[in-house]
C-alpha cells in the first residue's frame, strides 16, 4: 500500500536523497544540501511503511517550488512518483498557492506532463544534469 505524508521527519528525507541523487545520479553532497531544507515542507512517500521516496515544497512569490523528487529505484514504475506529486500539488493547493514550479530532469518530462505540468524555457544545467523548467497552475 502507498501511503504519503507530510513528514518533519527530515533525516530520512535526506537519506532518501543521498541514495537517488547523490549515490545513484552522481550530485555531489554540496549541490545535494542547501540551506532551503528548513523552510520547506517535507512530502514523505511509503510503501507498505517502509520510506521509498521523497519531495520538498519550497515557498515562493506567488508560487511554490516542488523540488528535491525521489523515489527508489526498486519502487520505480508502482505509482509511487504520481503519489508524491500529487500530494505536493493538493499541498501546494491548501498552502494557497497559485501556481507549483519545478525543475525537470529531461528524461521525467514525460511524467511531469502527465501530471499537468507544462514546460517552458530553455534546457539548464542543475547539477550536472540537464533540466527543463515547469509550471503547474492550480
Amino acid at each position: 500500500m502507498i501511503e504519503t505524508v507530510v513528514t518533519t521527519d527530515l533525516a530520512t528525507c535526506r537519506a532518501l536523497r543521498r541514495v537517488v541523487f547523490i549515490e545513484e545520479q552522481g550530485v555531489s553532497e554540496a549541490d545535494e544540501v542547501d540551506d532551503l531544507d528548513p523552510i520547506a515542507t517535507h512530502i514523505l512517500a511509503r510503501i507498505d511503511g517502509t520510506p521509498t521516496g521523497c519531495a520538498r515544497i519550497v515557498p515562493g512569490t506567488g508560487y511554490a517550488k516542488i523540488g528535491r523528487v525521489c523515489v527508489l529505484a526498486s519502487a520505480r514504475g508502482t505509482g509511487l512518483g504520481a503519489a508524491l506529486m500529487q500530494a505536493g500539488i493538493a499541498e501546494c493547493r491548501r498552502q494557497g498557492y497559485p501556481m507549483v514550479k519545478l525543475g525537470a530532469q529531461l528524461h521525467a518530462l514525460g511524467f511531469y506532463e502527465r501530471l499537468g505540468f507544462v514546460a517552458h524555457g530553455e534546457v539548464f544545467d542543475d547539477a550536472g544534469i540537464p533540466h527543463r523548467e515547469m509550471v503547474l497552475t492550480l
